[in-house]
């Protein structure tokens, strides 16, 4: 290969497919060393060196010289070793240049077989080094092609893929259609670095109005928490930093144009923006939204709110097919009961009912346990003594007092559940 040729072929590599010329070099070096050991053996110290005044790639075996050869693949006595160096001493590692016309068609195979390997290890490594800092961005593409299901991105310099379970459901997409997604990993694969994205992963709701909101790309705005219903309906809490800034309204757009610029992008996905508030039961009361929320009882124990919302806002406050309150629920972190007010006032007859058979309490004592969330014997039965203690205001000998006689009751409701079952059978 004349030197132009080779120089042509490293340029036209390094500039194809975007690899720096060392590591070019390096592959070609690598190609030649494993052709070289296909001709002449593994057992040799061979070592390939490009040589840029030459535009050649040199193959050097090296020898070391001794005073009397055992391993002929290794060593050189000393005569013949200072026919090529006059200097030479023994002990000394002498490099022989190799005559690389005589490697034949199977070393030839080798080299290149070599070089193509190496060229897609090393795309595979820029690939990686490229996108192994975007994960948790947004990312464009094109669509090219489908794959049992996945949808194979063109990133200009590389491909991701669009697994199905990060599909939305209510989208399609054929070739050639731009997509805009989350980078949700990014991986080391056996054949080639898998970029992996998300459509409907929450990050592409909150990075979608990063780029829409300046407020919130500059720190102003927070979004503070997101659910998602992908294709459906999501929920962002914001908060501000600056008093003078309004968080929703900043998020909304003047006449809403930043939020339907979003929900653009997100092909129709309703979004409802909310004011983030660090006490747990006026957050709460955001997240039910358009809902209206009488009453928010907490039990931190569990982790639970219990809402009581009016007759008519129980089915807004569910929302269809139960998506308002689920995603209230991602939103805030709590689990949530809805139940109306007339429901409630039900339950609370009953739990007062239940609570005034445990021998040992009186009015007031029942009144203080139904505020404070218990709802029947068995809740009583069931709860901490220490909480039973601060609740009433009580000693613990009362306390214990109170949970045996709930265990009574819980044991005689029991015995009429059953007598009542009974009956009706009869």
């Amino acid at each position: 290969m004349m030197i132009s040729e080779i120089e042509t072929l490293i340029d036209s590599i390094q500039r194809e497919k975007n690899i720096p010329r060392d590591v070019v070099v390096e592959i070609l070096e690598s190609a030649m060393e494993a052709a070289a050991r296909r001709r002449y053996g593994m057992s040799r110290d061979i070592e390939a060196q490009y040589n840029p005044d030459l535009g050649e790639v040199e193959i050097f075996e090296f020898r070391t010289v001794v005073d009397e050869i055992e391993d002929e693949d290794l060593e050189i006595d000393i005569e013949e070793g200072r026919e090529l160096d006059p200097e030479c001493e023994v002990g000394d590692s002498l490099g022989i240049i190799m005559d690389v016309s005589t490697f034949g068609r199977i070393a030839a195979q080798t080299a290149k077989q070599v070089i193509i390997q190496k060229l897609r290890d090393a795309e595979r490594e820029l690939t990686f080094n490229e996108f192994k800092d975007r994960k948790g961005e947004l990312i464009s593409g094109i669509v090219r092609r489908f794959e049992k299901g996945n949808i194979i991105v063109d990133l200009n310099r590389a491909e991701a893929i669009l697994p199905r379970r990060e599909q939305v459901a209510t989208e399609t997409y054929r070739p050639g259609d731009r997509i805009q997604a989350y980078v949700l990993d990014i991986t080391r694969a056996t054949r080639q670095p898998q970029v992996v994205l998300s459509r409907t992963h929450p990050g592409l709701l909150m990075k979608l109005f990063e780029l829409e909101v300046p407020e919130i790309y500059e720190g102003v705005v927070r979004i503070e928490a997101s659910a998602r219903e992908p294709g459906h309906r999501s929920k962002i809490a914001v908060s501000s930093t600056d008093s003078d800034v309004d968080p929703v309204g900043a998020c909304v757009g003047l006449k809403g144009s930043r939020v339907q610029a979003v929900v653009a992008e997100l092909r129709g996905e309703a979004i409802d923006i909310i004011p983030w508030d660090a006490e747990p039961a006026r957050f709460i009361v955001y997240a039910i939204a358009p809902a209206q929320v009488n009453r928010v009882y907490i039990n931190d124990t569990t982790h639970t709110m219990e809402l009581v919302v009016p007759d008519d806002h129980l089915a807004k406050a569910i929302g269809r097919r139960g998506q308002n309150v689920r995603l209230a629920a991602q939103l805030t972190g709590w689990r949530i009961d809805i139940f109306s007010e007339s429901k409630h006032q039900g339950l609370l007859v009953q739990a007062h009912d239940e609570l005034m058979r445990v021998s040992v309490l009186d009015e007031e004592m029942v009144e203080l346990l139904v505020r404070s969330g218990f709802q029947s014997a068995q809740e009583l039965a069931d709860s901490d003594l220490a909480d039973v203690m601060e609740i009433l205001e009580v000693d613990q000998g009362f306390a214990t007092d109170v949970i045996k006689a709930a265990d009574v009751v819980v044991g005689q409701l029991i015995m009429e559940e059953a007598e009542a079952r009974q009956g009706s059978e009869d």
